[in-house]
């Protein structure tokens, strides 16, 4: 019977936790740079489907 890789689990959820919190940080770092991305984000989809409205 095998023995179970510890060692192998460890350094996935270490990994899986660095790239999280790379993501989380990068996140953080846009939002700090354009403040109203997120919000102008949400109404893309708002202003797409009047533009399409317009059109037809």
């Amino acid at each position: 019977m095998a023995k179970p890789n510890y060692s192998g689990e460890k350094r996935r959820k270490d990994l899986a936790k660095k790239a999280k919190k790379e993501e989380k940080r990068l996140r953080k770092l846009q939002a700090k740079e354009n403040p109203t991305s997120e919000d102008a984000g949400a109404a893309e989809p708002d202003a797409a489907s009047e533009e399409t409205k317009d059109e037809g």
